[in-house]
């Protein structure tokens, strides 16, 4: 086992894993030219065991209230696992698979499993969340940082949502559904047939996010990066739509980021 950096290759794409910082792709070049914004905080970190705001930072489970960590007060966000160690399971030329195990504030014992696999023209990630014992709700999705520009004009995100959550003063969705507006976005958007966005940095590059998930949050208010981020749930799932899984079905949900020169 290692939390060495993972770098894998095909064709003029690098993808670059930290195991040691959130299991986190850290760096995705096409030719030469870096797409995520760096630093410790930034590429594109995986959201467990919830994505988002978790209001107040607790959630029912049952009967019971679970109380987390108010990272982002006053509520608890985008989960901890993108502030973990994790370990690297194996890796092969084109693929790379590595492993965390749900601990305390999480009340739950269960293992994340994230896997990262690299083509000339794609790349796929894959979340997993499976139980050691109870079921549990839980969520999983991914945070990538986009830069905003890689030389040329800003980028410009595509897009054709089934609704957007409203979101309250507090960035939490409100329960209502709203037609989309335009943007700047911190919001949540349902695409029942799945995640389908599209990056454009006009004559550089397009990349293509999808899921088969039908939630989204896009998030452009910040000069040097824009984040397309599917996801299994809405923020404050957890409380407004619980996905349980147990042991004969854990959770498991996958994006592709597929590119392609323009």
């Amino acid at each position: 086992m290692t939390t060495q950096e993972t770098k894998l290759t095909a064709g003029d794409a690098e993808v670059t894993v930290a195991p040691g910082n959130g299991c986190r792709v850290s760096s995705l070049k096409i030719a030469g030219t870096e797409l995520l914004r760096q630093g410790a905080k930034y590429g594109c970190f995986p959201m467990v065991p919830w994505c988002g705001r978790i209001r107040d930072g607790r959630f029912l489970d049952g009967g019971q209230v679970r109380q987390m960590p108010l990272n982002s007060p006053p509520h608890a966000i985008h989960g901890f696992a993108r502030d973990a160690e994790w370990r690297t399971a194996r890796t092969s030329a084109a693929e790379a698979v590595f492993t965390y195990d749900l601990t305390e504030p999480w009340p739950y014992p269960g293992r994340v499993t994230q896997i990262v696999a690299l083509t000339e023209d794609s790349l796929t990630l894959t979340l997993g969340i499976e139980t050691y014992g109870d079921s549990f709700p839980a969520q999983a999705g991914w945070h990538p940082w986009f830069n905003r520009n890689l030389g040329g004009e800003d980028v410009r995100i595509g897009f054709d949502a089934a609704w957007q959550e409203e979101r309250g003063d507090d960035h939490l969705p409100t329960g209502h559904r709203i037609d989309p507006k335009p943007g700047p976005w911190d919001d949540c958007f349902g695409m029942p047939d799945g995640v389908d966005v599209t990056l454009t940095w006009p004559g550089q590059l397009e990349v293509n996010v999808k899921s088969r998930e039908p939630w989204v949050v896009v998030y452009d208010e910040q000069d040097a990066a824009v984040c397309v981020e599917p996801q299994t749930g809405p923020p404050n799932g957890l409380n407004t739509e619980p996905r349980l899984l147990t042991p004969v079905d854990p959770l498991e949900t996958s994006t592709t980021w597929t590119w392609r020169h323009l």
